[in-house]
């Protein structure tokens, strides 16, 4: 589901561009310390955008290190890593291991779970460390499989699923910043459903797979488009409205590039590839 949080380097200073890719290796070398390289595997954009806002927020110091990517061998990398650093590689970890679940029991992988036998213990160690985040991730898969099986369509409710999910991450400590955290991790998650829902949409469609957008596009298809950009773009406004009420003023610049822009690639993208295929269809109609 997740894949959609990430930068726009174009707009973003070559300043900021090392500051984030240094916490993107810091996140790798976490995983690599506390899993193996079995963890790095797992790395994602999504849990180095929590770094960076977490970071932001709290000021926490950061280690910095220098070391040799085997990617990049040729010259040292720079990371840098915190105690936030560490609670977003446990929470990849946890992510990684539900959806792996998640797609042993829809489609009976057996690499997935093979990968879930991998990572059990770590999973069991950050379950001890982090019951509240691990539970609320247990309980958004349960509740999205019901939701799903018994075709639910309302919108809100099963991208809410998301949201909830999310927010309980993005609440790292309990303190006065956990409810607007939350109120952050809520609608980025639905934005995130969403963003998924619609760029899957003519694939399951294709395989007869649950679709929370299905009912809408076939209901309205000429103006499903324009609401679907009108419902994302509510779900990151809510967002940012969140983002400016928390004081960040570390990373401003990185967090904002994501929220206002990089978010958005993804969409682009895909509008690209649509336009393409009619402008490839009206061609073979004029033959």
């Amino acid at each position: 589901m997740f894949g959609y949080i990430n930068i726009n380097k174009s707009q973003l200073s070559e300043e900021d561009k090392k500051v984030y890719q240094a916490y993107y290796c810091g996140l790798c070398r976490k995983l690599k310390s506390n899993c193996g390289v079995k963890g790095q595997a797992l790395l994602t954009y999504d849990m180095t955008f929590l770094i960076v806002l977490l970071t932001g927020l709290y000021e926490t110091e950061n280690q910095k290190k220098r070391f040799t990517c085997a990617i990049h061998p040729t010259k040292k990398q720079l990371a840098y890593i915190n105690e936030i650093t560490d609670y977003a590689a446990d929470m990849n970890v946890v992510l990684a291991y539900e959806n792996f679940e998640d797609d042993w029991r829809d489609r009976r992988s057996y690499p997935k779970k093979a990968y879930m036998k991998i990572l059990n213990k770590d999973y069991q160690r950050i379950y001890l460390k982090y019951p509240r985040q691990v539970e609320a991730i247990q309980s958004y898969i349960e509740k999205l499989e019901a939701a799903e099986a018994a075709k639910e369509y309302n919108i809100d409710v099963v991208a809410g699923l998301t949201g909830e999910m999310l927010g309980e991450i993005f609440a790292w400590k309990d303190d006065e910043w956990q409810e607007e955290l939350r109120c952050f991790g809520y609608y980025l998650g639905k934005f995130i459903y969403l963003m998924d829902a619609y760029e899957d949409l003519e694939k399951d469609v294709k395989n007869h797979n649950f679709n929370v957008l299905r009912h809408m596009y076939k209901s309205d298809t000429k103006n499903f488009d324009a609401f679907c950009k009108l419902m994302l773009t509510s779900m990151l406004s809510e967002c940012a409205k969140s983002f400016e009420r928390l004081p960040i003023l570390l990373h401003g610049e990185i967090i904002r590039n994501i929220l206002y822009s990089g978010i958005w690639t993804k969409y682009e993208y895909l509008q690209l590839k649509k336009k393409k295929k009619q402008n490839v269809g009206s061609r073979r109609q004029r033959k």
